[in-house]
């Protein structure tokens, strides 16, 4: 039950750090935060991650209520078994749900973690899309380890 406060503890960061942005900066608007490499700044995307797919909404609405269905499914299957796949799915809901408001309500996503990797501008970003990368990753290593922890139980 707490991987679903986790995820609502994240929709709530998710959509503060967002109604922030828009009420207190204009859009374009960019705030150094740690020059040269962090910026906050005020963007839109109405597609996902680097702006692909730009303005299919109801393809979205699709996509992210099979991605939350099934996470609901794995988490009340799988989480009780597993703390740490309960997390990482706890992160990945609030994600989804985090951006799905978005584009639900505004048909658009607030994006404002503006980031430099050397001269490489980073795709702006928000705390949902932060949680989805945090969530999957955590899947990879739940998987990692449960993959070793079967071959250490068949080779012993």
């Amino acid at each position: 039950m707490w991987y679903y406060v986790l995820a609502l503890l994240i929709v709530a960061l998710d959509q503060g750090t967002k109604w922030l942005v828009i009420q207190q900066m204009e859009l374009g608007e960019r705030i150094p935060v740690l020059e040269p490499f962090l910026y906050l700044t005020s963007h839109r995307n109405t597609g996902a991650a680097w702006g692909i797919l730009e303005g299919q909404m109801i393809f979205f609405y699709i996509i992210t209520a099979i991605v939350i269905a099934g996470v609901v499914y794995y988490i009340q299957r799988f989480a009780s078994t597993s703390k740490l796949l309960g997390v990482s799915l706890g992160f990945i809901l609030g994600g989804a749900v985090g951006n799905f408001i978005d584009r639900i309500v505004r048909k658009e996503v607030v994006d404002f973690v503006d980031t430099y990797i050397g001269s490489y501008n980073f795709p702006i970003f928000n705390v949902a899309d932060s949680a989805l990368v945090v969530g999957v990753g955590l899947v990879f290593i739940v998987t990692i380890l449960d993959e070793r922890k079967k071959k250490g139980s068949i080779e012993a």
